[in-house]
């Protein structure tokens, strides 16, 4: 049977794996919104939580389960625009394709549906990505390792974590083919939906030049996505990024000082949970800049997870989440994997992971984690 899937083309293994988790995380979701009682304390702290969905509906199991922390300013702007100070740190593309879509489906649902769509990209492109690299297993083994990552139900969930991944990993496999224009495109889009989408200039940039093609400096446009995005904040006379942050605590300082700052945090204040944040992501610096990863992916597996520690006051804020960007330490699992694991060994880890993926989801929607 394991053999037959692995034959499969790519973007039908990618369609079964997106439309199998769309259905298990719904049904899960639905199961824990009549066993999850959130502090009431604990939900007002955050911001939009005036008037979310009463539990005990079919709407709140299916739906409205899923409306929390960042996904609440999205549904917000898509609604109302920009007409709050700390909106302006969710960029516009997401919300953008929510109100598009939400004319007849309520907004939630939209957001769902974008993100699950976006999930069969991001998962199609990762296989693309992964083709002349690893074989059939492992390609396999790799997306079931990315599936199963602790946090990869976020895309999933009301957030731009899969859009995000589908633009960067097709701007890539594009830029590789040589298809410059479409390759630029999707990287523009990116900025526009998160600020880590703009890295995906790095390894465009690294393509381009050896392609030695003057068709492929139009990657240099990659970038105006985002520069578009802060010019538009102030000609409108919008706070920016940089500030709305610092108004909720967040600064941003050079990488090593978001070290120090992890550091001490976990010294002085024994925080298991960032202690295993900081390991992880250690981790993933460590398989990205293997000798068998491809120089482009190298630097912007480091580009970001240098990203992650430029935030200080809130130190590896969802780290976890942003990993699921370094693309090329998920191959490196799934090769090694592949070649050391056996599938009954593969699959203690691989539960193993999913389970803890499972814990953080249900922390999550009991607003007792932001992932």
């Amino acid at each position: 049977m394991l053999h037959k899937i692995e034959s499969w083309p790519e973007y039908k293994l990618a369609a079964a794996l997106t439309v199998a988790l769309r259905v298990f995380y719904s049904l899960v979701a639905a199961v824990l919104a009549f066993m999850v009682h959130p502090d009431p304390a604990a939900v007002h702290s955050n911001m939009l939580t005036e008037n979310l969905p009463a539990p005990g509906t079919l709407y709140y199991a299916f739906l409205g389960i899923w409306e929390r922390f960042d996904t609440l300013w999205y549904l917000r702007i898509a609604q109302a625009g920009y007409d709050h100070q700390r909106a302006v740190i969710f960029y516009p593309l997401y919300p953008t394709v929510i109100r598009l879509f939400s004319w007849d489906m309520p907004a939630t649902a939209a957001a769902l549906l974008i993100s699950t769509v976006a999930a069969f990209f991001s998962l199609c492109g990762l296989l693309r990505l992964g083709r002349d690299s690893l074989s059939s297993m492992g390609r396999l083994r790799t997306l079931l390792l990315f599936c199963a990552w602790p946090g990869s139900f976020m895309l999933f969930a009301g957030y731009a974590e899969s859009l995000t991944l589908a633009l960067i990993v097709w701007s890539v496999v594009f830029a590789r083919g040589g298809h410059w224009g479409f390759a630029t495109a999707c990287g523009f889009a990116a900025g526009l939906s998160r600020p880590s989408g703009v890295l995906v200039v790095v390894p465009l940039a690294v393509l381009a030049l050896r392609s030695a093609s003057l068709r492929s400096t139009i990657v240099l446009l990659t970038p105006a996505g985002l520069a578009g995005y802060w010019g538009w904040l102030r000609w409108s006379g919008r706070m920016s990024v940089v500030e709305s942050y610092r108004h909720q605590g967040v600064s941003f300082a050079p990488p090593w000082m978001g070290v120090a700052d992890a550091v001490r945090h976990i010294s002085i204040d024994h925080d298991a949970f960032l202690a295993i944040k900081l390991g992880l992501v250690v981790l993933f610096a460590a398989l990205s800049l293997r000798r068998e990863v491809r120089i482009e992916d190298k630097i912007f597996a480091v580009a970001v997870i240098v990203q992650v520690f430029l935030y200080t006051g809130h130190p590896l804020f969802a780290a976890t989440r942003y990993l699921l960007l370094v693309y090329p330490a998920f191959f490196v699992l799934g090769a090694y994997a592949t070649r050391r694991l056996s599938w009954p060994r593969f699959s203690f880890y691989f539960a193993a992971s999913g389970f803890l993926n499972l814990v953080w989801m249900g922390a999550f929607l009991d607003w007792r984690m932001v992932i």
